[in-house]
């Protein structure tokens, strides 16, 4: 289930994302730490952190280094 989760994000990634101007407030992007957070804790630990980066990525949230811990 994990690679099926990466696969869509890179997928997102390279086909995707090119299409659209770069809003990530973060380092690394969010979908770097999604994959990174999949790949240290698994698919349902890893989702949920992904999750709740992605609600941080917002004009309201002042972004900056931002690693999986």
């Amino acid at each position: 289930m994990k690679i099926l989760f990466i696969a869509i994000i890179r997928l997102y990634k390279y086909m995707i994302s090119p299409l659209f101007p770069s809003t990530c407030r973060f380092t690394p992007s969010c979908s770097e730490y999604a994959i990174d957070a999949l790949n240290k804790y698994g698919t349902l630990k890893g989702l949920a952190l992904a999750v709740r980066r992605i609600l941080r990525c917002n004009p309201f949230h002042e972004g900056g280094f931002d690693p999986v811990k």
